[in-house]
C-alpha cells in the first residue's frame, strides 16, 4: 500500500512524506548513507538497493526531490526496526525530521506492534520524545557486527 502524507504546515512549504519506492531518488539516498553516514559509510549500492526493496520506506519530497529518507524493517505484526533515518542539510531545522518519525509511527501498516527499535549515536532527544528509551535488559540483546570495508 503506497501512502501520501500531508501535513498542512509542511505542505504548504512543498513537503510531503511518501511510502511510494518508484518516487525514490536512489543516487542521492546511496551517497548520503555511503559518504555522509556515520551507520552505513561504505554500503555499496546493490546491497542497499536490495534493503530498499525488502523494507518500508519513507521519502521525504520537497517538489518531487528527495529531501529526507527511513526505512522501516518489519513484519507488521510484532516488531519494527526504525534505521537509516535522514534529512539533508539543506532541509535540516525545519521540523521534518520530528514529522518523519511521527508519520512512521502513526502508518496503519504498523499499528499494534510489540516492539519498536532502532539505533542512534546522536538523536537520542529525538526519538525520545516518540517513547523510544534505553532497551530495558540489553543483557538479552545480542548482535554480530560487520561494518562495511570502505
Amino acid at each position: 500500500m503506497k501512502t501520501i502524507m500531508n501535513d498542512n504546515h509542511f505542505f504548504e512549504k512543498g513537503y510531503v512524506i511518501s511510502t511510494d519506492r518508484t518516487l525514490i531518488n536512489f543516487d542521492a539516498v546511496h551517497y548520503y548513507l555511503d559518504k555522509e553516514s556515520y551507520w552505513s559509510a561504505g554500503i555499496p549500492a546493490e546491497r542497499l538497493l536490495n534493503a530498499i526493496e525488502n523494507s518500508m520506506c519513507f521519502g521525504i519530497y520537497k517538489q518531487n526531490k528527495q529531501a529526507g529518507f527511513a526505512r522501516v524493517v518489519t513484519d507488521k505484526a510484532t516488531f519494527a526496526y526504525i534505521c537509516d533515518v535522514f534529512v539533508l542539510p539543506e532541509h535540516r531545522r525545519l521540523g521534518l525530521s520530528k514529522w518523519l518519525i511521527q508519520t512512521i509511527k502513526q502508518h496503519p501498516e504498523l499499528q499494534g506492534l510489540r516492539r519498536w527499535t532502532l539505533a542512534t549515536a546522536d538523536a537520542h532527544g529525538l526519538y525520545q520524545q516518540f517513547g523510544f528509551k534505553t532497551i530495558n535488559r540489553p543483557e538479552r540483546w545480542m548482535e554480530i557486527f560487520t561494518p562495511y570495508t570502505i
